[in-house]
């Protein structure tokens, strides 16, 4: 990319701030973190935007079969939970509805009788890889503008902040009884 289109990028992404408010006097650190957010969210909408019409399903309902998708033997729905980060409450409801659709099987664990395994069925598989192949196209779309180098840099630097987050947060988590 030519110096100048990659200037007018920058300042069209300027332009595109505004939708955060921060000042020109705002720390740069806090420039950032709003822009990543409105990129995050922006991203994330247009995800759901396409799932809905594509494949009629929902984020939640994705991320739920991805993870089974992951995990061909099963997951236990507390173990689903806790990925997911929802409660089992929320677990059990949709997998309510994915087993009554024929996408999900749920077993008795044979180490736990007070827990159920929920895994993919065959028809269950094979809809989330189709889903799941049309979400790498959009994500690699999404991400189109960017060179390779621009994107293993950005995926460096952010991978430096997670680190440097949960370092942070760990003696928080210590403090904790």
């Amino acid at each position: 990319m030519r110096i100048d289109q990659s200037r007018n990028l920058l300042n069209q992404a300027d332009e595109l701030g505004h939708e955060a408010r921060s000042d020109l006097g705002d720390h740069a650190a806090l420039k950032l973190w709003l822009r990543m957010l409105a990129c995050s969210t922006q991203i994330e909408d247009e995800i759901r935007k396409r799932l809905r019409l594509r494949f009629d399903i929902s984020l939640p309902r994705f991320d739920y079969m991805a993870q089974l998708y992951r995990q061909p033997e099963g997951l236990k729905m507390s173990e689903l939970s806790r990925f997911l980060m929802v409660t089992g409450g929320n677990v059990t409801g949709v997998t309510d509805e994915l087993v009554r659709e024929g996408m999900v099987t749920r077993t008795n664990s044979a180490s736990d009788r007070r827990s159920w395994i929920v895994s993919l069925t065959a028809e269950g598989h094979a809809a989330f890889q189709a889903m799941a192949q049309e979400h790498e196209q959009w994500i690699l779309e999404f991400f189109s503008g960017m060179d390779a180098s621009t994107v293993q840099t950005l995926y460096n630097h952010l991978g430096r902040l997670r680190v440097q987050l949960v370092r942070q947060q760990e003696p928080q988590t210590k403090d904790r009884p």
